[in-house]
């Protein structure tokens, strides 16, 4: 191969010995042949011998040497790929072969390719093309569709392909198996042992050969191309034997009588299903993003030369007005400059209570608009803005690879020719998976994958967001505290209190209207109803004049509430939320309102230390409200005020210390830290993101879910690990004499030397009922 020349973009020099310090660290590198380092055009050209060298280790080295270059992050879905070992071919196309790629990694699961490249030194079209060259396809937006549609088409394409070649398999398939199982029963009479039925089921194996079949000889060819073998080889080689052997047969009769044109056909349309299946599945990957991406409003009201314009919501740029009515989502990140509303903030903190904004106060884009109109001035827009962050997070963390993924994807193409050099290991695990997962299943624990029950045994620390998981997610009266001396009862008071709030749309009045209903208590209609947003209502009750809000309030205007100040901040310290009572400007009590705890948090937090498990709490709520709930349920430790970009990194800091975490949560602001942890568990009744990022879902609804899960992750393992034995111990003992060992034996029994198929087929089935049999125990497993 010729030398290659690179120009780097460097950032970070500040004079001209700079240059000179970057020339004398790629000097060093093997292969390099000449550089150039210009400081006032920063750029570094460099020579050198790709048979020795790559772009990445230049990279490399003038970053360790204390500059930057500037390179681009980005995700391209790919078609074509059939097991991990294809992931690994693209991998290695495009880390060997494209001179400006950093680092590529292929996540074969989500089907698609992440990039870290050079753009001054290969673009997106190299990057595309290399991927094609390998024998795969890389799906690139055309300018009327963007890259979700495209991605969405191609999907949908690759299901309808494998769709209709399933359904060709079985038209085809189905009647040839039929009519040869019933001949070699005898159940057709003499006519079906004529030669031209062999013909006959030649023209039928034919079709399913060779057009259902043919992405596995596609496949193969590709795989054998690389250097590699998959198990689209396995497959071709299987039933091209079968079907090529009955050919001969059929052309040179003496070869023998029987043909096996059934046996290639329904392998074909059985492996088919499986890959028809797969296509769906994996074309609901992107779901959770795709649900992600709706949050986003398609067009945005901006103020243009004084008047109100709908544009769409990529027009929308940094120093646009923004107008946004009650009730409309909105649609990027700015700062409020005229008007007051409350927002609800729930798919960006998880918490459940509205948050009140005026002038000056940020606001998030994909977040709900209350009660009032604001205008704001855009400062995020595009992939800047949060939920574009949030959005970016999930696609890496469901795009990572743990470690052990590597080695898997190393050993993926090593066992193919093992499999085809000493015979196969035909080990009955999946069984037990289904065991487990159906025991799942009937406790409310749904396993989207069975990595997720492996992985489950070795967890060490479940982290739980605090708002829908550890608590019911929505507030509701906890206390209520008297100190007028006409109320003689909670009730009474809470009468009044929910009068009052009665034309209240806030999450917290509604609280308190709920828990007066809750307890049967009649209410007043309120006349000359007012919202003072921020701050709290006011109305005449009874003619009297009532007003009810948070404590501050009532400093501004001057009302005495002296007295319930210590109470008041008792109340607080425990996190809770405290509105004041106040009738003709005379204290009446206090109404203390907050989100609180599910039934099940402190007895499963129990069970889960009982199996040795750490427990954190992971909250975007302050740290006195944490150490509330904390304190009730014994958490171990406590993450606070936690922004939902930062979840997934906390994730991070508990893995980089050695610990398998698995993570619970129910919002979309969880979902990046559910993608990022060992195993994402995510409550049943949460929203629709969460649900499609997690490994497990608790379909409940119930905490305890999680330490059944724990419980049945661990009881499937030591069942595999039964199985493996059970298999194990078949194959050891019966290969070798399905080979022959013992044919030069002279006092070995005469139907073991040649292990008559009868026999084989015995001795299979007890081992296959021995592993079933000990699976199906699984079902009768006590988890509580």
């Amino acid at each position: 191969m010729a030398e290659q020349t690179i120009t780097l973009p460097v950032g970070g020099m500040t004079c001209a010995n700079c240059a000179m310090n970057i020339e004398r660290g790629l000097k060093k590198l093997v292969g390099v042949h000449s550089i150039n380092v210009n400081f006032a055009a920063e750029q570094a050209v460099v020579v050198f011998d790709p048979k020795h060298l790559h772009a990445k280790d230049v990279v490399d080295k003038i970053k360790n040497s204390g500059y930057s270059v500037a390179t681009v992050k980005t995700e391209l879905p790919v078609t074509g790929m059939t097991c991990a070992n294809c992931a690994a071919n693209i991998e290695r196309a495009l880390n060997r072969k494209v001179p400006g790629v950093v680092n590529a990694s292929v996540n074969f699961a989500t089907e698609r390719v992440s990039i870290k490249y050079v753009p001054a030194v290969s673009g997106i079209d190299d990057i595309a093309a290399a991927i094609e060259k390998a024998g795969y396809g890389a799906i690139l937006p055309d300018e009327t569709m963007d890259a979700e549609d495209a991605e969405e088409a191609a999907r949908r394409a690759e299901i309808k392909d494998q769709t209709r070649k399933f359904i060709i398999g079985v038209v085809f398939a189905l009647p040839l198996f039929t009519m040869s199982m019933m001949r070699d029963f005898n159940l057709l009479g003499l006519w079906s042992h004529a030669s031209w039925v062999n013909w006959f089921f030649m023209i039928l194996a034919t079709p399913v050969q060779f057009y259902t079949g043919w992405d596995y000889y596609v496949g193969g060819f590709k795989s054998l191309k690389n250097k590699s073998a998959n198990m689209d080889v396995l497959v071709a080689m299987g039933s091209s034997i079968a079907y090529f052997y009955s050919i001969s047969v059929l052309i040179f009769p003496s070869f023998g009588e029987h043909v096996y044109f059934e046996t290639s056909a329904v392998i074909i349309t059985l492996i088919k299903l499986g890959k028809m299946l797969e296509a769906r599945t994996k074309g609901k990957t992107g779901g959770a993003i795709r649900k992600l991406i709706g949050l986003q409003p398609k067009t945005a009201t901006i103020i243009e030369n004084g008047r109100e314009t709908n544009i769409p919501l990529t027009r929308v740029k940094a120093g646009d007005i923004v107008v946004v009515r009650p009730g409309e989502r909105i649609p990027v990140d700015g700062i409020i400059i005229e008007g007051e509303s409350s927002v609800d903030e729930s798919m960006l903190s998880g918490e459940p209570l509205p948050v009140d904004k005026h002038e000056n106060d940020p606001v998030v884009g994909g977040t709900i608009n209350g009660e009032g109109l604001v205008k704001f001035k855009a400062t995020r827009v595009g992939k800047e803005t949060a939920l574009a962050q949030i959005i970016k997070l999930v696609q890496e963390a469901q795009g990572s690879k743990a470690p052990i993924q590597a080695i898997a994807d190393r050993m993926a193409a090593v066992f193919v020719p093992v499999v085809i050099g000493i015979c196969a290991l035909g080990l009955a695990t999946p069984t037990a998976i289904m065991a487990g997962t159906g025991k799942g299943a009937e406790k409310g624990i749904l396993f989207k994958k069975g990595e997720a029950l492996e992985t489950g045994t070795k967890l060490d620390t479940i982290v739980l967001d605090k708002t829908g998981t550890i608590t019911m997610g929505k507030p509701a009266v906890v206390d209520i505290i008297l100190f007028d001396r006409d109320f003689k009862s909670e009730n009474q008071l809470l009468q009044l209190a929910g009068s009052v709030e009665k034309g209240s749309e806030h999450p917290l009045g509604k609280a308190i209207v709920n828990e007066a209903q809750k307890r049967n208590i009649d209410l007043w209609s309120p006349e000359k109803f007012k919202a003072l947003r921020g701050f709290g209502v006011e109305a005449i009750i009874e003619d009297k004049s009532v007003k009810m809000g948070q404590p501050a309030w009532f400093l501004d205007i001057e009302i005495n509430i002296e007295q319930a100040k210590d109470r008041i901040d008792k109340l607080q310290s425990q996190g809770k939320t405290v509105m004041v009572l106040v009738r003709d400007n005379i204290l009446c009590g206090l109404v203390a309102v907050s989100d609180t705890l599910k039934p099940e948090s402190k007895s499963t937090i129990e069970k889960l230390h009982a199996q040795h498990l750490k427990v954190v709490m992971l909250t975007g709520d302050n740290l006195k409200t944490a150490q509330a709930i904390a304190s009730k349920v014994k958490i171990d430790e406590i993450f606070a005020e936690v922004r939902p970009e930062e979840k997934a990194s906390k994730i991070k800091e508990i893995q980089e210390k050695g610990e398998k975490t698995g993570m619970v949560g129910d919002g979309i602001n969880d979902a990046p830290a559910l993608a990022q942890a060992d195993v994402g568990m995510a409550i049943g009744t949460g929203t629709d993101v969460a649900i499609e990022t997690a490994d497990v879902i608790l379909s409940s609804g119930d905490l305890t879910g999680v330490s059944r899960a724990i419980q049945i992750s661990r009881a499937t393992m030591s069942t595999i690990k039964q199985n493996l034995f059970f298999a194990f111990v078949y194959n050891i003992v019966l290969i070798p004499v399905a080979a022959g060992i013992l044919a030069p034996i002279d006092f070995a029994p005469e139907f073991l030397k040649q292990l008559h198929p009868i026999l084989a087929a015995l001795a299979m089935s007890f081992s296959s009922v021995s592993v079933v049999s000990n699976s199906l125990r699984l079902y009768r497993a006590r988890i509580q």
